[in-house]
């Protein structure tokens, strides 16, 4: 049974009431804002007005009606994707041609070519080498597999984009859960393996540039507002030790949230050696397929140190790969039925409703209106909640998006309360990395998705307390740990 079974009448029934009243719901959701009279202009401290048009009102509209259809999974997560193009058209939103463009952005290309690398680990056997590899190092207790796979998910976001490092280690990951369970239906140990896949992603993320765009974007921002630069080894320093803790807290979480099954697997050593020694010597396409995937590695890894290498687009680089998969026959026509186009169609959706949101207007209206709520507020308060805005919009459109719409006015904000740029900077982007709400708000939460182990209410449900306790981890930072790091936090 996949996941959409759960929310879809069974056999027999005539009617599902609770399926209807979520679809309704949506619906509703999506009148009641579409059709209520003008909302007021958002007005930011230096009195700049922002007027939400019938346009950005209707973005806000279709947001609604998009989370409540994606959480509840009323209709297959892709298919809500489509619905937030279609509606964008028929309601004169955005036309026809930039609404449907989006779902071809070169950020869901990116998630294509991602997936197809975890397509060639699988098909190759690279995956099982190294899962048995692991196995035997990491022993027999569940707890101990979890926090290897967790930490070494983390580690490679160091070196590389936390959606790659995602894309490398879901085959590996599911291996794990053969070993684990002969059984086809989710487990407690599944359910915590994925999910803490994808949050520990964003946890180590946040600790490099190498982990994600979000970083040189934000640092970007804060160039051309205060005239300084941050380096790569600055951003690190303070960042290290933020994302090394939420990476074991998330450990601890989930040994709590979703403690496996079974305390220890007798015997997992000594399979995982005896499998292991039956693959036997790796082969031609093994080392190909490795070969490729390292050189696509270290290319995107060298963009961030080498300026004149800019020019090559990641998702142009890691398409290459793609190619050469099919060009040296290490994947073949059949393999493309194999790609989970549910996920692909859901970050289409999700870059389309994100940047419906950015260009009426809405997100930044958003923003202001709820930035300037705290421009008599304590510091401390100020800077959480700014935080917590891009936690909540991170969750809903790229966060690349989020931190764009929110740092410039938070830092434009800061200095009428005494506060730093700089814990403002640090702040939105230790947020901005871990979304641990919907599937959309980053690519590593949709491939842990396509592990068919939990349901997009069980993604959320986890992420509540998990968000709550990023919020404490940043706080105690924020107040207590940076400044002892010597971060400036209040202006003198």
């Amino acid at each position: 049974m996949t996941k959409t079974d759960a929310v879809l009448p069974a056999a027999g029934n005539q009617f599902d009431i609770k399926r209807t009243l979520y679809l309704l719901l949506g619906v509703f959701l999506f009148c009641i804002v579409h059709f209520s009279p003008a909302w007021p202009s958002a007005v930011d401290p230096q009195g700049k007005e922002f007027l939400l048009s019938h346009e950005g009102k209707a973005a806000l509209a279709l947001f609604l009606l998009t989370v409540t259809w994606w959480v509840t999974e009323v209709v297959p997560i892709g298919i809500t994707s489509i619905m937030v193009g279609v509606v964008q058209t028929l309601f004169l939103i955005r036309p026809a041609r930039v609404s449907f463009t989006d779902f071809m952005d070169p950020s869901v290309w990116f998630i294509f070519g991602s997936l197809m690398i975890g397509l060639v680990f699988t098909k190759t056997g690279l995956t099982k080498r190294l899962a048995y590899k692991m196995l035997v190092l990491v022993g027999e207790k569940t707890s101990m597999i979890y926090l290897g796979c967790f930490v070494m998910t983390s580690v490679l976001t160091l070196v590389m984009a936390h959606t790659a490092v995602a894309a490398t280690v879901y085959p590996l990951f599911l291996t794990i859960q053969t070993l684990y369970s002969d059984d086809i239906k989710p487990t407690k140990f599944g359910k915590g393996l994925f999910m803490g896949m994808a949050f520990v992603a964003g946890a180590g993320s946040i600790i490099t540039l190498l982990g994600a765009a979000r970083g040189a974007v934000a640092l970007g921002f804060f160039r051309d507002i205060t005239g300084r630069d941050i380096s790569f080894f600055e951003l690190t320093y303070y960042m290290l030790p933020i994302g090394a803790l939420m990476t074991i807290l998330l450990w601890g979480y989930f040994m709590i949230y979703y403690r496996p099954e079974k305390k220890t697997i007798p015997g997992l050593r000594d399979r995982a050696k005896k499998l292991q020694s039956e693959l036997g010597g790796i082969t031609q396409k093994e080392l190909m397929a490795l070969g490729i995937v390292l050189t696509v590695v270290i290319i995107l890894g060298l963009r961030s140190f080498i300026p004149e290498l800019q020019f090559l687009h990641k998702s142009a680089v890691i398409l290459t790969a793609t190619v050469l998969f099919f060009a040296f026959k290490i994947l073949d026509i059949h393999d493309l039925e194999g790609i989970p186009w549910n996920i692909i169609l859901l970050f289409g959706g999700a870059m389309s409703i994100g940047f419906c949101l950015w260009q009426t207007g809405a997100a930044k209206w958003m923003a202001v209106h709820w930035l300037t709520m705290f421009q008599d507020a304590h510091w401390f308060v100020f800077v959480i909640g700014i935080s917590f805005f891009v936690l909540m919009m991170t969750n809903f459109i790229m966060n690349v998006a989020a931190i764009a719409i929110s740092l410039p006015v938070a830092l434009v904000i800061a200095p009428y309360l005494n506060v730093s740029p700089d814990v403002v900077l640090y702040s939105s982007l230790v947020v901005a990395g871990m979304p641990f709400l919907l599937l959309v708000g980053a690519a590593p939460n949709a491939i842990a998705y396509a592990s068919n182990q939990f349901t997009t209410k069980e993604f959320f449900t986890a992420g509540v307390p998990a968000s709550i306790m990023l919020l404490v981890v940043l706080g105690f930072f924020v107040w207590f740990i940076w400044p002892m790091m010597g971060m400036p936090v209040v202006l003198n």
